[in-house]
């Protein structure tokens, strides 16, 4: 335990997490510190919680105590979400990491937040169906980094970004509370949309414990071939030089 961690919190989160899920050990809080920005900073403890409620009840412990917390995905994000830079209590949810359900017929899957997105992908396959966020870390990145980060990648182009492929969440709170909102139906246009909201919101507003996410067919999935269809080299050259000069921008650059 660190100075700056109060000892009745250190007491009641190692008693609800046990070792495996409450770490106050230097090698612990280093390999939580940082995330793929380079950016850098030690936690006072990690918690790594394995049901919703063990999140509200660390939620609920470390507002009493006015501890601040920090979401941690799979630590794969360069915008640095994910570093404790005011210290505090790292949440990470890498034991939250179940498929709870994939449902063919609804298009639709639901999950916890540390399921990979390369895992999702790979359970979905024999379904025939895909979940349109593909990051640059799509192997390694969890789907609570890619919807607390809002998530991209080639595909947004065609498929919308992270926010766009979700349909539900259930979150909590920072006082603690469990909420619900959105979920397994396409049809949802009354009221806040606080499914959208919660998404790209980085763990700030609430801390996503579990999402139903929209599936595609694969069969709707493009190979690098049929997007050049029968366009060599030189015209595809062609067509970015021309797109670069109708926005006024040097070829190469990123637009």
């Amino acid at each position: 335990m660190t100075a700056a961690l109060p000892a009745a919190l250190d007491a009641e989160l190692s008693a609800l997490l046990g070792p495996q899920g409450w770490r106050t050990d230097e090698a612990a809080r280093r390999a939580h510190g940082e995330d793929d920005s380079r950016q850098w900073a030690l936690p006072d403890a990690v918690a790594i919680p394995a049901d919703r409620s063990q999140v509200q009840a660390i939620v609920r412990a470390c507002r009493a105590h006015r501890v601040p917390i920090v979401a941690r995905g799979a630590g794969t994000g360069t915008t640095a979400a994910a570093v404790p830079s005011a210290g505090g209590v790292v949440v990470s949810f890498a034991r939250m990491d179940r498929i709870l359900d994939i449902r063919p017929a609804d298009r639709c899957a639901v999950v916890e937040p540390g399921v990979l997105n390369g895992q999702l992908q790979q359970a979905l396959q024999p379904h025939g169906l895909f979940w349109a966020p593909d990051p640059s870390s799509a192997e390694r990145c969890s789907i609570g980094g890619n919807l607390a980060c809002n998530a991209g990648g080639p595909r947004a182009v065609k498929y919308g970004t992270t926010r766009d492929n979700v349909l539900g969440l259930v979150a909590v709170t920072g006082a603690g509370e469990l909420i619900r909102c959105g979920g397994p139906w396409t049809k949802d246009a009354t009221g806040y949309d606080l499914t959208h909201l919660l998404v790209g919101s980085e763990g700030t507003l609430a801390l996503i414990v579990e999402a139903t996410l929209r599936l595609l067919e694969q069969g709707l999935l493009l190979s690098e071939q049929e997007i050049r269809g029968g366009f060599g080299a030189q015209e595809v050259d062609a067509l970015a030089e021309a797109i670069a000069a109708l926005k006024g921008l040097p070829v190469g650059s990123s637009y």
